[in-house]
């Protein structure tokens, strides 16, 4: 047997490479591998490569167009054909795609996820003709991780058919510092951690990216501070002191007076009137661009935050979404002028999603709209037939952002009909919503819904703002957002039932009704802050939890003596996540009576019982994350 390549492209390599490994971890030894002109055509062989290696039909001749869509076309008969792709990428989604006909599972990164049948390639015939429901298929970098959780994750993107990765800011630095220096978690021992270490590691994680021909996101916030000489490495407070002094006349006008919104640079926005603000931010994005030339899509992003417009006299006779996109036309202008074609995303975000006046982009193809409703609910989930309301008038630094998905799509409506161009949802569902559901069965549903309306309102795909490390206690929303993405007529029911058997086996309806029941008895919307802090039903459902955890420890206790390593794994962190889940009833329950003290000891309790766990679930749950989120939430007066 021999798998054979029909280009040298680095990608098409390494699907080539994967498709050996995996057939011979399914029991089949003696494959070899070798280039179009080395190929035994007395042997049976499946041959990789492009569509226009296998002189196929192209979705489309537009090169930029080529390179973010995906289609796959695989033909093997007992073992004997070929795998295509649109592009050296979707020739490695071909490759995944084939081994999960075959009946491969990656139900969370790295090999102990990989749930791996034995089975004679001979056996296996495949006919698939697909490309995905959307375009834009991804994960934005968020939590506290380890380099290791970031390559592992990348490795997986792709074997679920994911196809992007996104960096933020210039190293990502904070997203490391998190787990290196052990935030929130002082029973683990702190190691330095430099933004040298982010930058070597930024460059490992972009060989990743790059190996897989994966469409590589990068920046966002930071535009608003790196240019000025500086640093916007985290949402932290700096000595203003030590800061440049000629750039706090281009800080915004707050006030009276020009500073640092809080202390914090990544938060500060400027007086965008100011055309050296402009000039300046528009000359650094062309320097990053011409020492970045592996980035795909850049997002160009003002400050973060809400409420912290500049308030000068000149400001004042625009919106900020004016002002906004007269920089991106300027961005275009100097790209062009370098004859730089790297995409630009813009983004739809809290004071920006007041769609401008005056202002519209002069080369729609340059820019990509990212729509990225932060403060939404997660209760409810995108639907096109929504009656949307009419939209609040624009108080500058007076502004309700809106928590209905109704009023968000409002927003996004408004700017549809100024800008008509490629676009995608940019959401938290696994950035803080998740803990709100620690049966994960009610986010992962909202997300499925979420998903499969893109289209209806206009979007084509999401890039997933999140916790890198969200598979705990189960995988059931990472695969359902790969799943869906890919194929919008599956069904939610039809994913859990995949997903759930393939990481239980025979346990999997019994562990899928399971955490149904936990989403149902945890109460996401009283997690919320959606219903009263002594809401009667919660406190009803908060007591039965321990008593129904316990029942299941029986199946939980069999589950981890499974013959299957990957399986057994997964019934481990179910075992850890149950007793997890009972100190977080017994803590809700203190708080649904006013028991305020109690419950204050018990979310301590609850908090140290992760911090004592974390070396033992460090690759799926990030510790981190789920602290700073839950002692945020309000559950007392």
């Amino acid at each position: 047997m021999q798998v054979c390549y029909r280009n040298t492209n680095r990608t098409t390599v390494f699907a080539a490479g994967e498709l050996k490994k995996y057939l011979t971890l399914m029991g089949n030894n003696n494959i070899s591998l070798c280039y179009k002109d080395q190929e035994d055509e007395q042997m049976d062989s499946i041959t990789l490569g492009t569509f226009a290696d296998f002189n196929l039909p192209v979705l489309s001749s537009n090169a930029a167009t080529l390179f973010l869509d995906d289609h796959i076309i695989i033909n093997i008969k007992n073992g004997t054909g070929f795998i295509a792709g649109s592009n050296h990428r979707s020739i490695l989604l071909g490759v995944y795609a084939f081994l999960t006909r075959a009946g491969l599972r990656w139900i969370r990164p790295g090999s102990e996820g990989e749930i791996i049948c034995h089975k004679n390639v001979e056996e296996i015939s495949c006919q698939i003709n697909e490309n995905p429901s959307y375009r834009h298929r991804g994960l934005c970098i968020e939590g506290a991780n380890s380099v290791d959780n970031i390559l592992d994750l990348i490795a997986w993107l792709p074997k679920v058919g994911m196809n992007s990765y996104f960096i933020q800011f210039r190293e990502g630095f904070t997203f490391f510092d998190r787990w290196y220096s052990h935030h929130l978690n002082e029973t683990l021992t702190k190691t330095g951690f430099s933004v040298e270490d982010a930058r070597h590691y930024v460059k490992m994680i972009e060989d990743e990216i790059d190996k897989r021909d994966l469409i590589y996101h990068a920046v966002g916030h930071g535009w608003t501070c790196e240019p000025f000489g500086i640093p916007g490495t985290a949402w932290e407070k700096v000595d203003e002191s030590k800061l440049p002094q000629d750039a706090f006349q281009y800080f915004a006008e707050i006030n009276g007076k020009r500073a640092l919104w809080h202390g914090i640079p990544l938060d500060t926005n400027l007086c965008y009137s100011n055309p050296v603000v402009m000039e300046t931010i528009a000359q650094d994005v062309v320097s990053y661009l011409k020492t970045h030339t592996r980035v795909d899509l850049l997002h160009l992003w003002l400050a973060d935050g809400s409420n912290n417009q500049c308030e000068c006299e000149n400001c004042r006779k625009a919106l900020p979404s004016d002002f906004y996109v007269k920089l991106l036309n300027l961005v275009d202008k100097y790209l062009s002028q370098n004859h730089i074609d790297t995409k630009i995303v813009f983004l739809i975000y809290v004071d920006l999603l007041w769609a401008p006046v005056n202002e519209h982009s002069v080369n729609p193809d340059r820019f990509i709209m990212m729509f990225a409703p932060i403060t939404r609910s997660y209760t409810a989930s995108f639907a096109a037939e929504k009656h949307l309301p009419p939209l609040p008038e624009y108080k500058r630094n007076r502004l309700t952002m809106p928590k209905r998905v109704e009023e968000n799509l409002a927003f996004l409506k408004a700017w549809q009909e100024i800008f008509i161009g490629d676009s995608f949802d940019f959401d938290y569902h696994m950035m803080w919503d998740h803990y709100s559901d620690p049966g994960y069965y009610f986010n992962a549903k909202i997300l499925y819904e979420d998903i499969k309306n893109l289209s209806k309102i206009g979007l084509n795909g999401f890039n997933s703002c999140q916790v890198q490390r969200a598979f705990f206690p189960t995988g059931l929303p990472m695969y359902v957002m790969a799943k869906t993405l890919w194929n919008t007529n599956i069904s939610f029911d039809d994913i859990a039932t995949e997903y759930f058997n393939a990481s239980f086996r025979e346990y999997g309806s019994d562990v899928l009704q399971y955490m149904k029941t936990l989403s149902n008895l945890f109460d996401p919307h009283y997690i919320r802050g959606e219903k009263s802090f002594t809401d009667p039903d919660a406190l009803a459902k908060f007591k039965k939890i321990p008593v129904y955890i316990r029942s299941f420890e029986e199946t939980i206790q069999k589950g981890m003596q499974y013959p299957s390593q990957p399986v057994a794994q997964s019934f481990f962190y179910l075992n850890i996540h149950a007793q997890g889940a009972i100190l977080y009833a017994k803590f809700l329950e203190f708080a649904a009576s006013s028991s305020v003290e109690e419950a204050k000891a018990k979310q301590t309790e609850y908090f140290n019982y992760y911090r004592k766990n974390e070396s033992v679930i460090q690759n799926v749950f990030d510790v981190y994350e789920f602290i700073n989120t839950i002692q945020r939430k309000k559950y007392w007066n």
